[in-house]
């Protein structure tokens, strides 16, 4: 093994948490280097976020063109050309990452590209992509190796070598008919952009609902989203048995309530959920434990076991989205500065881009039950609660929020409508600052925007029951 070269920095990872962090402490003047074995910046601008929002916007213009004539729009035959939804992607993609590689100059960050696997305490050995090796070792590590797609050990399918965003995100024919596994955010909003790309998509869950982590009525406005659109959903569904091989023909033998039957299709996707990339590359060798499924144990301060070694991101079990890392790597930079932050009771906000959107913050009313809070709740269809959705033809969707049942705090928020996450950002803003309920209600938005729907929702939540007891 060659001589360890010394750095006062070692990240190993360039995701979201892992360049800010290395940008930040390398800028403050210390000797930094960043391990990374492929995507420069990590997956959320290579093959994730990013990515998949370009290909599900392009998605919605082709639903927009093909509800044309609502618009008052006149125009001949139209197409899809799928190597040129692709190179819109590449073209941005290309862009982003050179983006990254201007920040590390700037900041003086050393790129190291290769596998990097621990050997001793804070060291890593690295085999360079190019050839060659290095060992590189550093007073502080931070960790942010991420997660990978998961493949269930369904029999036949490994075999047939099943596609995951990556590859999906890849594509540049269109499946003739996509199979997706997997309910969740994941299969939703790659399918949904499936469908309105010209492919035709069945997709099957196991749960009983789709976006399972939701409340029953986001689950069903869902699945009536991708009914009207054409998608054939099949919930509480097992997949028994996969032949075949994606991308040209394969056969899935399924098993639910009403017996056994059998989907053919040309492609299948598997989304399913995310595996910590966190097997094989040493830690145990670093005095690194994981917990029982496979993250990096971490205190909430995002110490691992190891003395000045943090992990970040979704291998340290955190929430698995990019905003969540990027606060992650803001904990721990100020708490090397003297702070006292932790990852305890962050309020973690989402968004599912589906079209329309599903955002939400907080407590949702599953939750609430689950943890024997006490709340009150007001719902109200979107297009019942403003007019910009009038005016956009987007007038599917409703809102909810839920009260604290002895305060005018709020718990949470739900918007499944057009501007959804922007809806969103409004309420946690709100959240975060400790305002009451009532700001919002009594707030004067501008008009016509989807923002102004909050008033109507608010308006519409119980009052407490001392002020009707009054």
């Amino acid at each position: 093994m060659n001589a360890a070269e010394k750095y006062d920095v070692l990240v190993l990872g360039s995701g979201t948490a892992g360049k800010v962090m290395a940008w930040t402490l390398a800028k403050e003047g210390r000797r930094t280097a960043v391990v990374d074995r492929k995507y420069i910046g990590g997956a959320c601008p290579n093959v994730a976020c990013l990515p998949s929002k370009n290909v599900i916007h392009s998605a919605k213009v082709a639903s927009l063109v093909g509800r044309h004539r609502e618009f008052g729009i006149e125009t001949g035959p139209i197409s899809i050309d799928l190597a040129g939804v692709y190179a819109r992607k590449r073209e941005m993609v290309e862009a982003i990452v050179q983006v990254h590689l201007d920040k590390y100059h700037e900041a003086g960050v050393e790129l190291i590209l290769g596998e990097g696997t621990f050997v001793a305490p804070r060291t890593l050995h690295v085999a360079l992509r190019d050839g060659g090796e290095r060992t590189v070792t550093a007073e502080r590590v931070f960790v942010n190796v991420g997660t990978h797609a998961a493949v269930p050990d369904t029999p036949g399918l490994r075999e047939a070598k099943p596609m995951t965003h990556i590859e999906a995100l890849d594509l540049q024919r269109r499946p003739g008919h996509l199979i997706v596994l997997g309910g969740g955010y994941v299969g939703l909003e790659l399918g949904q952009a499936s469908r309105r790309l010209g492919s035709r998509v069945t997709l099957i869950s196991r749960s009983s609902q789709l976006a399972s982590d939701e409340d029953a009525d986001v689950g069903d406005a869902i699945l009536q989203l991708f009914r009207d659109e054409g998608i054939d959903v099949l919930l509480d569904t097992q997949v028994m048995r996969v032949d075949g091989s994606s991308g040209g023909h394969v056969s899935l033998q399924l098993q639910n309530g009403s017996g056994r039957r059998t989907v053919e299709g040309t492609d299948i996707l598997v989304a399913v959920g995310r595996v910590p990339n966190t097997t094989g590359i040493g830690l145990e060798k670093a005095g690194i434990e994981l917990t029982e499924k496979g993250h990096i144990r971490v205190n909430d301060r995002l110490e691992t076991t190891a003395p000045n070694v943090w992990a970040m991101g979704d291998c340290a079990g955190s929430p698995y989205f990019t905003h969540v890392a990027e606060d992650d790597a803001n904990i721990i930079r100020e708490n090397l500065n003297g702070g006292h932050r932790s990852t305890t009771d962050r309020l973690v906000p989402y968004c599912v881009f589906v079209d329309p959107e599903l955002a939400r913050v907080g407590l949702n009313e599953s939750q609430a039950r689950e943890r024997g809070v006490a709340y009150r709740v007001a719902s109200v269809p979107v297009d019942a609660a403003a007019w910009r959705p009038w005016t956009l033809s987007e007038r599917r969707g409703f809102m909810k929020a839920l009260i604290d049942a002895n305060s005018d705090g709020i718990l949470g928020f739900m918007a499944f409508g057009p501007e959804a996450g922007e809806l969103m950002g409004t309420v946690q803003l709100a959240m975060l600052a400790g305002q009451p309920y009532t700001a919002l209600r009594d707030c004067m938005f501008a008009h016509p925007t989807m923002t102004e729907a909050l008033k109507a929702l608010f308006m519409g939540v119980p009052q407490l029951e001392r002020e009707r007891v009054d």
